[in-house]
């Protein structure tokens, strides 16, 4: 696996960064936040691919195209956060960490907000901390796709026959 990319996945609607409702989601655009984690992966040694498809088929092609090729996934799931169960089992067959991210508080929203199908298969969420929290979820997938990288599979352990 390569160990030195993270995917991240933007969902439905993220394209509209900027001007579709500043007061919830800020004014900076989704290249402002996709510079920002590149920037973050940069600077930990790691490079960064961007995908955003308002389709769940594309995101989950992503999904699959990165099995066995990337360390670890950004997925800010957008609206697919409550429902997109063929993204959830996608990333389910990912072997790396993913980190589900997202600009507002899905939990202090809508009730209907706060079911997350991404959150069970995630090591780690990112809520709530705008454009920052971008660069922490790119730093937090990395961090967890170094540590699994450092933990020996026990199956690889020469084993001492006496």
């Amino acid at each position: 696996m390569a160990r030195h990319v993270v995917l991240l996945l933007s969902g439905p609607n993220l394209n509209l960064l900027g001007t579709r409702e500043p007061e919830i989601y800020g004014t900076d655009t989704l290249l402002d936040h996709v510079r920002a984690a590149r920037r973050a992966a940069t600077e930990l040694g790691w490079d960064l691919e961007h995908r955003q498809s308002n389709h769940e088929g594309d995101l989950v092609d992503a999904v699959h195209s990165g099995i066995g090729r990337v360390g670890a996934i950004v997925v800010n799931p957008g609206a697919l956060t409550h429902y997109g169960w063929s993204l959830h089992d996608a990333l389910a067959a990912f072997d790396g960490p993913v980190v589900e991210l997202h600009l507002s508080e899905p939990r202090e929203r809508e009730s209907w907000r706060r079911l997350s199908v991404v959150e069970p298969l995630a090591s780690a969420r990112v809520a709530g901390d705008g454009g920052a929290g971008y660069p922490r979820a790119v730093a937090l997938a990395i961090e967890a796709a170094a540590a699994a990288a450092e933990t020996p599979d026990p199956g690889d352990e020469a084993s001492d026959p006496s």
